[in-house]
């Protein structure tokens, strides 16, 4: 397992290079630059189309750097410095516990201050660069595929609460015994938290820049699919605890990989297991017995199913009619996972079920309806 990117480089190279990455969250944000991608690809060629419109905004031109401009950029560069200088000056903790120095109060003031500073003044000259003796109102022109930078940014802070809160539900018990330590916790996140509260960000920016919702859900089907596979190999690679159920059945196929049939995710981030003999620092666990590698299997779906979309858009023409085919899959592979998946279980009138089986339930139930509907429709969602 590689919980660390200086892991990996161990591994595959045999050096040590002390670097403050985790493998999980490099590729949460390799998962957010395969969704870039997509999502961009499918803007622009809707907007090819004529399906999706440039929107006119009124802007100001000429004007100095305001107050709250100057006090928010100084802002932002205090916390950098604070946060950065006192890492570089702690380097060997950071790279340790990089989350830790992080979220902590500890900083360095000088370094917040002197950031701060050269952010206030950075604001100031850029501002006055463009300065006109009176300040004029100009039209600009916003296309779709750049919204993308901000879409985003805001996928990505909604994602992350809407994950830390779904997680915090489905794990209680856990997060009322600690409630600051779940919340500020980067382990723990449920996918369709993130899914949810994400997604309903970038609707809301789409919306108020004259794109519909169901042209914006057909656009984002493929892309958060390729970017679903891609976040899953950092869970498969750090071992975050998304793993299977034991797995002690002998291999069906001679020719199949061990760490494809069951694994024991040795150094698992998450810490689960037993301690692993000789082994020095924070990630020295390993699981008593092999699992199933679930985080593979959805990475080898999910990208199955990508690929899948990708070929099918450009002949889906009937607005929500992509974005269901993409709920109905997404539910039937996350339900089908469930089966052989570690999760917490609720019980309701005596059925068992677990919270992901229940929200892919519910998503295959709404993409059956929404392709239901686009095709009882396709007449009038023509003109959509």
């Amino acid at each position: 397992m590689f919980p660390t990117v200086s892991h990996f480089i161990s591994y595959l190279f045999g050096i040590e290079v002390p670097l403050p990455f985790n493998t999980f969250g490099v590729f949460v944000a390799l998962a957010f630059v395969a969704g870039y991608w997509a999502f961009s690809e499918e803007l622009k060629r809707k907007e090819a189309l004529g399906i999706l419109k440039p929107v006119k905004r009124i802007t100001t031109i000429g004007e100095p750097a305001s107050i709250g401009e100057l006090i928010s950029n100084g802002l932002f560069g205090f916390l950098i410095g604070y946060k950065l200088i006192y890492a570089l000056a702690n380097y060997k903790l950071f790279v340790a516990d990089s989350q830790t120095v992080l979220l902590s109060t500890k900083g360095n003031l000088l370094g917040g201050l002197v950031l701060a500073a050269l952010f206030v003044y950075w604001s100031y000259k850029e501002k006055e660069k463009v300065k006109l003796p009176t300040p004029k109102k100009v039209e600009i022109t916003i296309r779709p595929h750049e919204l993308m930078s901000s879409m985003v940014v805001w996928a990505a802070v909604w994602g992350f609460l809407g994950a830390k809160i779904f997680d915090n539900l489905e794990h209680w018990d856990t997060f009322i015994q600690d409630p600051i330590g779940g919340l500020l916790s980067f382990s723990g996140l449920t996918f369709y938290g993130g899914l949810i509260c994400g997604g309903a960000a970038v609707l809301y920016i789409a919306y108020k820049n004259g794109i519909k919702p169901l042209h914006m859900l057909d656009v984002g089907g493929p892309g958060m699919m390729l970017a679903y596979g891609v976040g899953r190999i950092g869970c498969h690679l750090s071992g975050d605890g998304d793993w299977g159920i034991d797995n002690l059945n002998p291999k069906p196929f001679n020719w199949l990989p061990d760490w494809l049939w069951a694994y024991t995710y040795p150094n698992n981030v998450a810490g689960e297991g037993n301690p692993i003999p000789g082994c020095v620092g924070r990630f020295c666990n390993e699981l008593p017995n092999p699992v199933y590698p679930t985080p593979i299997y959805e990475v080898i779906a999910a990208l199955l199913i990508f690929w899948f979309l990708w070929k099918i858009r450009t002949k889906v023409n009937i607005p929500g009619m992509m974005f269901g085919i993409y709920l109905m899959f997404s539910g039937v592979e996350r339900f089908l996972v469930e089966l052989i998946r570690v999760n917490s279980k609720y019980t309701v009138a005596g059925i068992s079920f677990t919270q992901a089986e229940l929200i892919s339930l519910i998503l295959f139930i709404a993409g059956a309806l929404l392709v239901s509907n686009a095709l009882k429709n396709k007449d009038k969602l023509a003109s959509y």
